[in-house]
């Protein structure tokens, strides 16, 4: 597999892939976007802006100083071919959880996180959970005749790793068949419900847990720059808050996806996905 390196990195990042347990990496992919396509511009977006952010974190008391973290650039992908960039990406992300490293990776459409989870599931012995903040239920059983698309992530995910195995965030979007499929096999939490992550949190502790975050989980006030707006999110401010409640979890991964940067001219869609992976750095072990 080969990386297309370049500068500038991520704030603070080095290149010392051997010394990092945390590892950054592009996975610069919109072949199936529904609405407006781009995302796979947002990893270099996302690491152009964080320049802008102190290293410092008020909401930690921590620094991205004290951290060792690397980051890889982004993963070149066979252009227009889902099926081999799918299976690219699951042995890329095979590898770096072989090497014991905990990942975060920037996209890209959110089928990325398809192949980021099963190999996540694959890399571990014991129970495993999937976090999913999004504005959609991700759970089509398939999308304009295509089982494989950011509209059925979750669906192709709960088929690897087991339907009870996901907790859904912030969804306020779906197909009346995907919703009720949702509601039935999994965990699945409207925008209003974000008071239950609590008990979710606290029966997690213990478990091996993956974070999946499409930015569209945010009011578009805060976050225009994504392919699928979705009006009456969630705010950014509270997101902190929430992000912050989950430091004492086994997280062994995390994506960022659906920044889409070319839709919002002020950056502050790519801006907030960067202070998100600052706080993730921070908050992983």
């Amino acid at each position: 597999m080969s990386f297309n390196l370049y500068k500038p990195f991520f704030l603070c990042a080095s290149e010392k892939y051997e010394d990092s347990l945390i590892v950054l990496a592009g996975i610069p992919m919109d072949f199936t976007v529904s609405f407006k396509p781009g995302s796979r511009f947002a990893p270099a977006k996302i690491r152009e802006v964080s320049i802008e952010l102190e290293e410092y974190s008020i909401y930690q008391d921590k620094s991205l100083y004290d951290k060792t973290f690397c980051d890889m650039g982004d993963l070149e992908l066979p252009f227009g071919n889902i099926e081999r960039s799918i299976e690219t990406i699951y042995q890329f992300a095979c590898k770096l959880f072989e090497d014991k490293k905990v990942p975060i990776f920037l996209g890209g459409e959110h089928l990325i996180s398809f192949p980021l989870i099963k190999a996540a599931a694959n890399s571990n012995d014991g129970e495993f959970y999937v976090l999913h903040f999004d504005a959609h239920a991700d759970m089509r059983e398939e999308y304009l005749g295509e089982k494989f698309s950011h509209a059925t992530v979750m669906r192709r995910v709960g088929e690897v790793i087991g339907f009870k195995s996901i907790y859904h965030f912030g969804i306020r979007s779906g197909s009346k068949e995907e919703i009720e499929f949702a509601k039935k096999n999994s965990n699945l939490y409207f925008v209003n419900k974000w008071g239950k992550i609590d008990d979710v949190i606290k029966n997690l502790k213990s478990k091996k847990v993956y974070l999946s975050i499409d930015i569209d989980v945010f009011d578009p006030a805060f976050a225009p720059g994504t392919g699928t707006p979705e009006p009456g999110g969630i705010l950014s401010s509270d997101f902190f808050d929430i992000l912050l409640k989950l430091k004492d979890l086994d997280i062994i991964g995390a994506d960022i996806v659906e920044v889409a940067p070319y839709y919002d001219i002020s950056d502050r869609t790519a801006l907030l996905a960067a202070k998100i992976v600052r706080e993730l750095i921070l908050m992983m072990k």
